[in-house]
């Protein structure tokens, strides 16, 4: 059973070599790429990896792409900025060995700002990332869903994940994710009620904070509950206002 890791990269300089290093266990990595300008390239060829490169349209195209890209027994995805561990290895090891199973959720470890983070939603934080060649594809552009033909398991060695560096880098992601998802709200049709952006803040703010435990995390925590729940605000602001702009045109026809 050959197993291959693909690391999708985009400037990923700082991250590439590390994450290559930490999949020393797999037979084959193959770096798939959107056209980086920073080194990132002849940085993951040094550290033995394989590198193709492909025009990004959206994150479900980029991963089937890669997927067509490449021929063996089982596929691991990996993002540049996370870690294989030797115990995630030996347990992935044993199961492609012989499982029934097409695909296999695998927990994370986040680190935000530096600090592991288990409260607010943030483990075990499943990915769905280790796949039976063939018996996979991807769907919907951003939060991209994995469609998997026959069963999955759930792994219990976490990826190590080194998410958001600082609270700038939060917001900036934040922001570009916001955006979308109020975009693709819109496209669904749905229409706010006038207090939703004032009410669904204060629900998440709960949901991340107590329900998901986020309070275990301190301090940390409360500003991870209060950050997300003031995206929500943000969001269904921007959903309001293209509803708004939705009805003005719709007037002025």
């Amino acid at each position: 059973m050959e197993l291959s890791a693909i690391v999708l990269t985009l400037n990923e300089a700082g991250h590439i070599q590390a994450c290559i290093e930490s999949l020393r266990w797999v037979d084959r990595v193959l770096v798939f790429d959107s056209y980086s300008h920073d080194g990132t390239l002849e940085l993951a060829r040094a550290a033995g990896a394989e590198v193709q490169q492909n025009v990004f349209q959206n994150y479900a195209q980029q991963r089937n792409a890669a997927l067509a890209a490449l021929q063996t027994d089982w596929i691991f995805f990996v993002d540049a900025d996370e870690r294989g561990t030797p115990a995630l290895a030996a347990e992935i090891r044993g199961i492609i060995a012989g499982c029934a199973e097409n695909g296999w959720y695998v927990p994370r470890h986040n680190y935000i700002f530096g600090k592991l983070t288990l409260g607010a939603g943030w483990f075990p934080d499943y990915q769905l990332r280790l796949f039976r060649q063939g018996c996979v594809h991807y769907e919907r552009p951003v939060h991209e869903v994995a469609v998997v033909a026959g069963e999955v398991g759930y792994l219990q060695q976490p990826l190590v994940h080194y998410n958001y560096r600082d609270p700038a880098h939060f917001h900036a992601k934040q922001r570009q994710y916001t955006a979308v998802a109020a975009g693709i709200l819109h496209q669904q049709g749905v229409v706010p009620h006038f207090y939703t952006p004032f009410t669904q803040p204060l629900r998440h703010f709960w949901w991340r904070f107590v329900a998901l435990h986020g309070y275990r995390d301190g301090f940390h925590g409360l500003r991870l509950s209060f950050y997300l729940a003031y995206y929500e605000w943000v969001k269904y602001r921007q959903l309001q206002q293209k509803t708004d702009n939705g009805k003005q045109k719709a007037d002025n026809l």
